[in-house]
């Protein structure tokens, strides 16, 4: 098995340096007369990130235990964390964080909401409230308060922090697999088309996050409010996150190998501002920025997904936008989206950008229990560019009883006028890193580009620390344009999500794929592939 010793290496001083940042100053412990900390952490209601479509983790909640019915977003009651970490240092209310979270306190009460009831928790699903992208969830609690920022509001230096509503947390995730698949064979990524684990019979770091925020409180309908998200993102992961004329230099170039860019590195994926005009209808949020792509069932930032590896459905589609959407809440049952950007993973200033709308509509019903969500999520000509998809999405939500739900999702999208890859005259029309088209013929120089797809999910809870996901999904990549192999693609997989309090997740799992009409993987050698893959992620 292949270890990057360099890159794990990397991380850990990654790390430690993120931590030095965002706590400024460590130079003595605070002195023993210092503040409380915050108790009991909050649950996010979108989670760690920004989906749906790619469930945000601000989208899929993720985030430590439930908040106080008195406590607003951003802002957890005194418990547990706050009783232990007074008079203590840093170091000593960070791991106290840690033992109260692995060792809660029996609690009553319930987080503040209005609206329909909330249908899951959080752990262990992804989330507690149905995905929804390009926005905070309305009417329900969207604060965290992870260990790190459990630790800052203890000291009397960072009680700045606390009042402005500020968290700063984030995650490490490291990850491994076995695959059918071997370098020797397809290649350093012989993994694809899956991905993002592309590496096969490897251990890798994914994810390294920082995340500063301060959320709006949208249960309260009285005032105006505000806030703001930045997050930066390394480790192999940022190959699936970086858009064009974002740092993109690391990914966009030819390695001497073959290759495209480096294996590891950074991307400032989610920077955006959130304003809520609590008068508008029922709840109204503009967020203005870079934000995660509004639909999808699963998401870049981790611990948005119901299993470590991603589905074919959500590799190849749009990933973020940098622009403006607006989400208006009409009442329980409606929300309605509208938004423009310069289109998919692109900025405003390099050549793929293209005037992009979107307009999406949420219908929920049965007291919250099914979301209908259906988005046409990037409205322009559909020319080729850098990931210039045309895309029209359907989601529906399904919780069949307090054990069971499922999760359905289907896409159409293309590409117009893409190069034809059989056609020596279209290689100069094809962009670095966005794939031609097997068109019917080599004559033509450019041709349409569509595909199409359907997911499932079927998770079902064991305990309330431990859940089952199974997914099924076939994809029609009826020009190869998405993968690069055209074909008819199956994937199936199995997998086990085990938590440890909130700040600890493994995921380990089986999947088994197979493009019926081409060789696909292993550096196109074979037609199916089988891998077993699992990783942890860990919550500070």
């Amino acid at each position: 098995m292949g270890i990057n010793v360099r890159g794990i290496a990397l991380a850990a001083l990654v790390t430690g340096t993120l931590l030095c940042v965002s706590l400024r100053t460590l130079r003595a412990e605070d002195p023993p007369d210092s503040v409380s900390a915050s108790g009991p952490a909050v649950n996010d209601a979108n989670g760690p990130t920004d989906t749906a479509g790619q469930t945000d983790p601000v989208s899929a909640g993720s985030g430590p235990t439930t908040p106080s019915p008195n406590a607003a977003p951003g802002n957890a009651t005194a418990g547990n964390a706050a009783t232990a970490a007074s008079q203590k240092g840093f170091w000593a209310r960070f791991a106290q964080a840690y033992y109260d979270d692995w060792h809660p306190s029996a609690s009553t009460e319930a987080p503040k909401y209005r609206g329909y009831p909330m249908p899951e928790s959080n752990p262990p699903y992804p989330f507690n409230v149905w995905p929804i992208g390009g926005t905070e969830w309305i009417g329900y609690p969207n604060a965290t308060s992870y260990p790190l920022t459990t630790a800052l509001y203890g000291s009397e230096h960072w009680q700045w922090l606390k009042k402005a509503n500020i968290q700063v947390y984030g995650w490490a995730e490291a990850g491994m697999n076995l695959s059918t698949s071997t370098q020797s064979v397809g290649g350093k990524y012989a993994n694809a088309p899956a991905a993002y684990n592309q590496i096969p019979n490897s251990i890798q770091l994914d994810q390294l996050t920082l995340y500063i925020e301060r959320v709006p409180d949208t249960v309260q309908t009285d005032h105006f409010d505000w806030g703001f998200r930045f997050t930066g993102l390394y480790g192999l992961d940022y190959r699936f996150t970086t858009a064009d004329g974002y740092f993109s230099q690391q990914l966009l170039h030819v390695k001497p190998d073959g290759t495209l860019g480096n294996q590891y590195g950074a991307d400032p994926v989610m920077f955006y501002l959130d304003f809520y005009f609590p008068h508008v209808a029922d709840g109204m949020i503009l967020r203005v920025g870079r934000y995660i792509s509004l639909p999808d069932i699963e998401a870049q930032l981790a611990p948005n997904n119901y299993t470590y590896t991603h589905s074919l459905t959500y590799t190849y589609d749009c990933y973020t936008q940098t622009g403006a959407n607006a989400s208006i809440k009409f009442n329980s049952f409606f929300t309605f989206q509208a938004g423009i950007s310069p289109g998919c993973d692109t900025t405003a200033w390099k050549p793929s950008a293209q005037w992009t709308g979107n307009l999406c509509g949420q219908f929920m019903f049965r007291d919250g229990q099914d979301d209908i969500y259906v988005c046409a999520n990037s409205l322009n000509a559909g020319n080729y560019a850098y990931n210039n998809l045309a895309a029209y999405y359907a989601t529906w939500y399904h919780k069949i009883n307090d054990k069971w739900h499922m999760d359905y999702e289907t896409w159409y999208q293309y590409e117009s006028h893409t190069p034809n890859i059989f056609n020596p005259a279209a290689a100069p029309l094809l962009i670095l890193n966005a794939d031609g088209a097997w068109c019917k013929t080599a004559a033509q120089l450019t041709c349409y580009a569509p595909e199409w797809t359907i997911l499932n999910y079927t998770a079902r809870q064991l305990k309330s620390h431990d859940f089952i996901a199974l997914r099924d999904e076939f994809f029609d990549d009826l020009r190869g344009q998405r993968t690069g192999i055209k074909g008819r693609y199956v994937e199936d997989g199995i997998s086990w999500n085990h938590w440890i309090g909130s700040t600890l997740v493994f995921r380990p799992e089986l999947r088994w794929e197979h493009n019926f009409d081409n060789p696909a993987y292993d550096g196109a050698n074979r037609h199916s592939q089988f891998m077993f893959a699992a990783d942890m992620i860990w919550f500070y």
